[in-house]
Protein backbone atom coordinates (compact mmCIF):
# COMPACT_ATOMS: atom_id res chain seq x y z
CA UNK A 1 0.00 0.00 0.00
CA UNK A 2 1.24 3.30 -0.86
CA UNK A 3 -0.29 6.65 1.05
CA UNK A 4 -1.38 9.39 -1.67
CA UNK A 5 -0.07 13.14 -1.00
CA UNK A 6 -0.39 16.11 -3.28
CA UNK A 7 1.90 16.74 -6.12
CA UNK A 8 5.33 18.02 -5.02
CA UNK A 9 9.48 17.74 -5.92
CA UNK A 10 9.45 13.59 -4.67
CA UNK A 11 12.56 13.46 -7.08
CA UNK A 12 15.34 12.79 -4.98
CA UNK A 13 18.34 12.10 -4.73
CA UNK A 14 19.58 14.92 -6.67
CA UNK A 15 22.83 17.15 -6.94
CA UNK A 16 23.15 19.91 -5.18
CA UNK A 17 25.12 22.26 -7.63
CA UNK A 18 26.91 25.25 -6.84
CA UNK A 19 25.77 27.39 -9.84
CA UNK A 20 28.46 30.18 -10.30
CA UNK A 21 27.69 33.29 -12.39
CA UNK A 22 29.14 36.82 -12.93
CA UNK A 23 31.16 39.22 -15.69
CA UNK A 24 34.58 39.88 -14.49
CA UNK A 25 32.49 42.85 -12.39
CA UNK A 26 30.06 41.10 -9.93
CA UNK A 27 29.83 37.24 -9.13
CA UNK A 28 27.59 35.08 -7.24
CA UNK A 29 26.77 31.85 -6.52
CA UNK A 30 23.75 30.01 -5.84
CA UNK A 31 23.08 26.41 -4.70
CA UNK A 32 20.20 24.91 -7.15
CA UNK A 33 19.21 21.48 -6.97
CA UNK A 34 16.54 21.53 -10.08
CA UNK A 35 19.05 20.60 -12.37
CA UNK A 36 20.10 17.93 -14.99
CA UNK A 37 20.95 16.83 -18.44
CA UNK A 38 18.03 17.19 -21.14
CA UNK A 39 19.69 16.46 -24.68
CA UNK A 40 23.00 14.73 -25.23
CA UNK A 41 23.22 16.00 -28.51
CA UNK A 42 23.95 18.98 -28.34
CA UNK A 43 24.82 18.87 -24.72
CA UNK A 44 22.45 20.27 -22.86
CA UNK A 45 21.24 21.25 -19.62
CA UNK A 46 18.81 23.74 -17.35
CA UNK A 47 18.63 24.85 -13.81
CA UNK A 48 15.68 26.25 -12.48
CA UNK A 49 15.87 29.86 -10.60
CA UNK A 50 13.49 31.87 -9.05
CA UNK A 51 13.01 35.22 -10.39
CA UNK A 52 13.18 36.86 -7.28
CA UNK A 53 17.16 35.55 -6.48
CA UNK A 54 19.87 37.63 -7.18
CA UNK A 55 21.65 35.78 -9.61
CA UNK A 56 18.76 35.08 -11.85
CA UNK A 57 19.28 38.91 -13.21
CA UNK A 58 23.12 37.80 -13.55
CA UNK A 59 22.11 34.88 -15.39
CA UNK A 60 20.13 36.43 -17.31
CA UNK A 61 22.15 39.38 -18.62
CA UNK A 62 25.20 37.89 -19.17
CA UNK A 63 23.40 34.18 -20.53
CA UNK A 64 26.43 32.32 -19.01
CA UNK A 65 26.56 29.94 -15.74
CA UNK A 66 28.84 27.55 -14.47
CA UNK A 67 27.29 24.26 -13.28
CA UNK A 68 29.37 23.30 -9.83
CA UNK A 69 29.12 20.00 -8.43
CA UNK A 70 30.74 19.59 -5.09
CA UNK A 71 32.29 17.19 -2.97
CA UNK A 72 30.46 15.40 0.00
CA UNK A 73 32.76 17.74 2.19
CA UNK A 74 31.64 20.69 0.96
CA UNK A 75 28.38 20.19 2.49
CA UNK A 76 28.60 23.15 4.90
CA UNK A 77 29.25 25.67 1.92
CA UNK A 78 26.80 24.06 -0.38
CA UNK A 79 23.63 24.99 2.31
CA UNK A 80 25.53 28.24 2.97
CA UNK A 81 25.44 29.50 -0.44
CA UNK A 82 21.65 28.45 -0.40
CA UNK A 83 20.73 30.47 2.32
CA UNK A 84 22.61 33.35 2.02
CA UNK A 85 22.28 36.49 -0.47
CA UNK A 86 24.51 37.52 -3.04
CA UNK A 87 22.88 40.98 -2.92
CA UNK A 88 25.18 41.63 0.34
CA UNK A 89 27.73 38.50 0.83
CA UNK A 90 30.72 37.69 -1.63
CA UNK A 91 29.97 34.01 -1.32
CA UNK A 92 32.99 33.40 -2.89
CA UNK A 93 34.77 34.92 0.65
CA UNK A 94 32.59 33.54 2.81
CA UNK A 95 33.22 29.75 1.64
CA UNK A 96 36.90 30.34 0.99
CA UNK A 97 36.20 29.30 -2.79
CA UNK A 98 38.18 30.37 -5.72
CA UNK A 99 37.02 31.89 -8.29
CA UNK A 100 38.80 30.90 -12.02
CA UNK A 101 37.54 31.58 -15.29
CA UNK A 102 35.41 28.41 -17.04
CA UNK A 103 36.80 27.90 -20.47
CA UNK A 104 35.45 29.29 -23.29
CA UNK A 105 33.26 32.15 -21.85
CA UNK A 106 34.90 33.41 -18.98
CA UNK A 107 32.37 33.08 -16.66
CA UNK A 108 33.49 32.13 -12.84
CA UNK A 109 33.84 28.40 -11.48
CA UNK A 110 34.58 27.32 -8.46
CA UNK A 111 38.50 25.73 -8.37
CA UNK A 112 37.48 23.54 -5.60
CA UNK A 113 34.87 21.95 -7.32
CA UNK A 114 35.54 18.42 -8.94
CA UNK A 115 33.72 18.93 -12.05
CA UNK A 116 32.21 22.94 -13.35
CA UNK A 117 30.26 22.37 -16.27
CA UNK A 118 30.15 25.73 -18.32
CA UNK A 119 27.08 26.65 -19.87
CA UNK A 120 25.44 28.96 -22.53
CA UNK A 121 21.77 30.19 -22.10
CA UNK A 122 19.55 29.12 -25.39
CA UNK A 123 16.30 29.84 -23.90
CA UNK A 124 14.31 30.85 -20.66
CA UNK A 125 11.17 29.29 -19.51
CA UNK A 126 8.61 30.55 -16.76
CA UNK A 127 7.04 27.64 -14.68
CA UNK A 128 5.76 29.10 -11.68
CA UNK A 129 7.81 29.35 -8.76
CA UNK A 130 10.82 28.86 -10.92
CA UNK A 131 12.38 30.30 -14.57
CA UNK A 132 13.72 27.28 -16.01
CA UNK A 133 17.04 28.37 -18.05
CA UNK A 134 17.35 25.91 -20.67
CA UNK A 135 21.55 25.76 -21.81
CA UNK A 136 24.05 23.90 -24.52
CA UNK A 137 27.12 22.97 -22.85
CA UNK A 138 30.44 24.70 -23.95
CA UNK A 139 32.76 22.70 -21.73
CA UNK A 140 33.34 20.22 -18.67
CA UNK A 141 36.22 20.67 -16.91
CA UNK A 142 37.28 17.94 -14.38
CA UNK A 143 40.46 17.83 -11.66
CA UNK A 144 42.67 15.58 -12.60
CA UNK A 145 42.50 13.76 -9.27
CA UNK A 146 38.92 12.35 -10.55
CA UNK A 147 40.14 10.87 -13.50
CA UNK A 148 41.27 7.24 -13.13
CA UNK A 149 44.32 5.23 -14.96
CA UNK A 150 42.51 4.72 -18.37
CA UNK A 151 41.07 8.56 -18.77
CA UNK A 152 37.58 7.73 -17.30
CA UNK A 153 35.81 10.14 -14.28
CA UNK A 154 36.36 8.33 -11.19
CA UNK A 155 33.04 9.15 -9.10
CA UNK A 156 34.36 7.53 -6.26
CA UNK A 157 37.56 9.81 -6.27
CA UNK A 158 35.53 12.68 -7.07
CA UNK A 159 32.93 12.03 -3.86
CA UNK A 160 30.09 13.88 -4.85
CA UNK A 161 26.99 15.65 -2.76
CA UNK A 162 23.55 14.79 -2.94
CA UNK A 163 20.51 15.88 -1.68
CA UNK A 164 17.30 14.11 -1.05
CA UNK A 165 14.33 15.89 0.95
CA UNK A 166 15.80 18.22 2.76
CA UNK A 167 19.38 16.20 3.72
CA UNK A 168 22.94 16.08 2.17
CA UNK A 169 24.09 12.57 1.78
CA UNK A 170 27.71 11.80 0.24
CA UNK A 171 27.03 8.98 -2.08
CA UNK A 172 27.58 4.97 -1.19
CA UNK A 173 29.17 2.31 -2.65
CA UNK A 174 29.06 1.68 -6.47
CA UNK A 175 26.46 -1.08 -7.41
CA UNK A 176 26.69 -1.17 -11.24
CA UNK A 177 27.69 0.17 -14.54
CA UNK A 178 25.68 0.87 -17.28
CA UNK A 179 24.63 -2.17 -19.06
CA UNK A 180 25.76 -3.84 -16.33
CA UNK A 181 22.93 -6.34 -16.27
CA UNK A 182 23.45 -7.83 -19.49
CA UNK A 183 27.56 -7.54 -19.88
CA UNK A 184 29.24 -10.57 -21.08
CA UNK A 185 32.01 -12.34 -19.52
CA UNK A 186 35.32 -10.21 -19.71
CA UNK A 187 34.09 -6.84 -20.42
CA UNK A 188 34.47 -4.18 -17.90
CA UNK A 189 33.92 -4.82 -14.39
Amino acid sequence: MKTIWKPGAMLAPVPPTLVSCGNGEISNILTVAWTGIINSDPAMTYISVRRGRYSYGIIRDTGVFVINLPRSSMARQVDLCGVRSGRDTDKFALCGFTAEPSQPDGCPSIAECPVSISCRVKSVTPLGSHDMFIAEIASVSVDDSCIDQSGRFSAARADLLAYAHGEYFSLGKRLGFFGFSVRKKGRRK
